[in-house]
């Protein structure tokens, strides 16, 4: 049984002297693991759209339960992003997000898409990192299930509160705000602006809203605490990302 996907490549693991596994996140059929016989040979004709963070189309054949790479042909591969460390590493902890919220063989197109028009940003937009990474952030949250209640505190219902609690995703105004533990973050009306606008814009222009460096890097602090709480882990990917800019 053949299978046409095209799909960006998560992860690369060795698999032999000879082969790699693929984890790759599709359109049509969520994230797969699929073989890629012969890649770590030298001359392999799948190294280029095998590589990490590639988007390809790719013939699978299925054999005993595991598809295996037929035929792989590169779509992009985001050249400028490999060009920059540091853009390289944001691009992969991107990959590795989207990976942990993704599921075997569930359709989830707003993901990928999500992911390549991310990959696209950091690759050809001129915009700080910061930026992207916030929208990604906030999105990939609403899209794992976590969409916070950004419309007011929920207590009262001030129009802009000050304070965002990571762990139950609402706002809330000091003065009136729960007891309870957990992390909440300072937010004024320009951030809560963004946060909305990027929780229900359409997805292709995910990235056209602008704020102060000062907010800019707030709005990136909170939905990187907001993603981190919600799954309830870290990632190394982010953390070597976060030693570059030291």
């Amino acid at each position: 049984m053949y299978l046409t996907i095209q799909a960006i490549v998560l992860r690369v693991t060795d698999y032999n002297d000879r082969d790699a596994l693929l984890t790759v996140l599709t359109r049509n059929h969520g994230k797969l693991t699929i073989k890629a016989r012969g890649l770590r040979r030298k001359n392999s004709p799948l190294i280029a759209p095998c590589q990490l963070l590639a988007f390809g189309e790719f013939t699978l054949f299925e054999y005993r339960g595991m598809y295996t790479v037929n035929e792989a042909h590169t779509i992009e591969l985001f050249q400028n992003l490999r060009r920059d460390l540091t853009k390289l590493s944001l691009g992969t902890y991107f990959a590795q997000v989207a990976e942990v919220i993704s599921q075997e063989d569930l359709p989830n197109p707003e993901l990928q898409a999500l992911l390549l028009n991310s990959l696209y940003a950091l690759s050809a937009l001129n915009l700080p990192e910061s930026q992207i990474k916030a929208a990604f952030e906030l999105r990939a949250a609403c899209l794992a299930g976590y969409t916070p209640d950004l419309f007011g505190c929920h207590s009262c219902g001030a129009e802009f509160p000050d304070r965002f609690d990571l762990s139950a995703g609402q706002l809330e105004c000091s003065r009136c705000g729960g007891m309870g533990g957990g992390i909440r973050m300072p937010v004024n009306p320009g951030i809560i602006q963004a946060m909305q606008y990027i929780c229900g814009c359409d997805p292709k222009k995910l990235f056209q809203f602008s704020l102060g460096t000062e907010n800019l890097e707030k709005l990136a602090n909170l939905s990187e605490g907001y993603l981190a709480t919600q799954l309830e882990r870290g990632f190394s990917t982010l953390d070597f990302y976060k030693s570059l800019l030291i």
